[in-house]
């Protein structure tokens, strides 16, 4: 660049090709770096032989690296024809399908070959968004949409008898983990008795599976949110020995949880907010210098979610057992946070600030996928992990809910964090003031 600079051709970008192979993410990493050092922005091509990605005059074009290219994840073996089997010829519900994984969801089911895709949430615009996203690019599947709060025991009944699905994918969640926690009772109701209602029509309908998307924050949770989804996964686990237990005398109705990390560029998560503030020229604010996150792209997480889904229903050794997707590594936020200035064509500290703002309510430094004490092993299919925590016995649990549902149907917060505190004794609110005072260092 140096000697192109002197004799006045200085190049403005960068362009990377893959003549042999996939270039490794550490390799585009430190490209980036030395780039963004010298004034180059960075681009890159498609693989020769993807001419899916070719212009309608069959040329490749550059692309723009995005953070998904530098997080380093080896594409899963994915089993497209059991996923296919699993999906093929159903009526599938999705719940909180305005969501990000809702969303993508329905477009991967669809893609599948469902007969009919069933779309319900609480929030009007959202569920109307998908849904037509979905009919733009499959115009001929059938597709109804509802307006349906999980919370609400005698709506949820009211679908399931109106639509009858086979499946069930259930994401419908509060899941910003600060948000919940000033209101303690609204995540209960959302995400554990949402759940349960959610189950117990599955169960009441005779569908043939329910889905639990679950996340990492239910590991030794430190937030009402990862600790209410430790509630549901509890009873869906629950649910599921007790159909197996039922499973000679004719069908029963599977619970599958998948648990997994953090999704890149979901609604509300910390990529749009970098790109916000971004735009705004920063700062860019990270909570604490050190705190790591489990990452994974959404369209990974979903074909791996529909991937698991189609492996455990089908496989009696894992009823009563959780499903965990391999996120790789965690990642650094504050890195994160300097790839996406360096992505930008500037220069972190330099161009851009970063600002460090401690830990918020609820939060954790670092997330965990498992527990110590869940017995793992590795499945048949790739890119799965199935855990076995202890099982909660199906009555006492239902009893639990009925006691934690009634106190924050009440809006009574201390009683709904005293009962939360006893159903989950992993639950801990971590000493977050001691945590922050380690930050040495604060952009002003």
């Amino acid at each position: 660049v140096s000697s192109l600079s002197n004799q006045g051709n200085k190049p403005q970008r960068l362009i990377l090709t893959q003549i042999n192979g996939p270039i490794a993410p550490e390799v585009v990493r430190e490209l980036l770096d030395k780039a963004t050092a010298v004034g180059l922005t960075i681009s890159r091509l498609p693989s020769l032989t993807d001419f899916r990605k070719a212009n309608d005059d069959g040329r490749l074009e550059p692309r723009p690296i995005d953070i998904a290219d530098l997080l380093g994840r080896p594409q899963k073996a994915l089993d497209r024809k059991a996923m296919a089997e699993l999906v093929a010829g159903k009526t599938v519900l999705i719940t909180g399908a305005g969501g990000s994984i809702g969303g993508e969801l329905a477009h991967q089911l669809a893609g599948l070959g469902a007969a009919e895709l069933v779309l319900a949430d609480q929030a009007e615009y959202l569920l109307y968004e998908t849904g037509l996203s979905v009919r733009e690019n499959h115009p001929d599947l059938p597709q109804r949409s509802f307006i349906c709060d999980v919370r609400d025991r005698d709506r949820v009944f009211n679908l399931f008898e109106t639509v009858k699905p086979a499946l069930v994918f259930h994401a419908a969640a509060l899941k910003h983990v600060p948000v919940v926690e000033l209101q303690p009772c609204e995540g209960i109701l959302t995400n554990a008795i949402g759940t349960r209602n959610v189950a117990d029509a599955a169960n009441a309908f005779a569908a043939e599976a329910m889905v639990l998307i679950s996340t990492d924050k239910a590991v030794h949770p430190s937030s009402v949110m990862g600790a209410s989804k430790r509630l549901a996964e509890t009873y869906c686990q629950a649910l599921d020995l007790e159909a197996a237990a039922k499973s000679g005398h004719g069908p029963a109705t599977r619970f599958v949880t998948v648990r997994f990390g953090n999704v890149l560029g979901s609604t509300g998560s910390v990529v749009p907010l970098f790109t916000r503030q971004l735009k705004n020229g920063g700062p860019l604010t990270v909570t604490h210098p050190d705190a790591t996150r489990y990452f994974m792209t959404l369209r990974e997480a979903v074909e791996l979610v529909i991937h698991a889904s189609a492996h455990s229903i089908q496989s009696k050794a894992e009823q009563g057992k959780i499903l965990v997707l391999d996120m790789g590594e965690p990642v650094r936020i504050d890195d994160l946070a300097r790839q996406m200035i360096r992505l930008a064509g500037l220069q972190p500290d330099i161009d851009i600030r970063v600002a460090y703002t401690g830990l918020r309510p609820g939060e954790k430094l670092t997330e965990e996928l498992l527990y110590e004490s869940e017995p793992v092993d590795r499945t048949s299919a790739d890119g799965v992990l199935v855990a076995n925590p202890q099982a909660a016995n199906l009555m006492l649990i239902s009893k639990s809910l009925d006691e934690i549902e009634q106190q924050a149907r009440e809006m009574d917060e201390a009683g709904t964090l005293k009962a939360l505190n006893r159903l989950v004794p992993t639950y801990k609110t971590p000493d977050i003031a001691a945590t922050n005072a380690t930050i040495t260092k604060l952009h002003s």
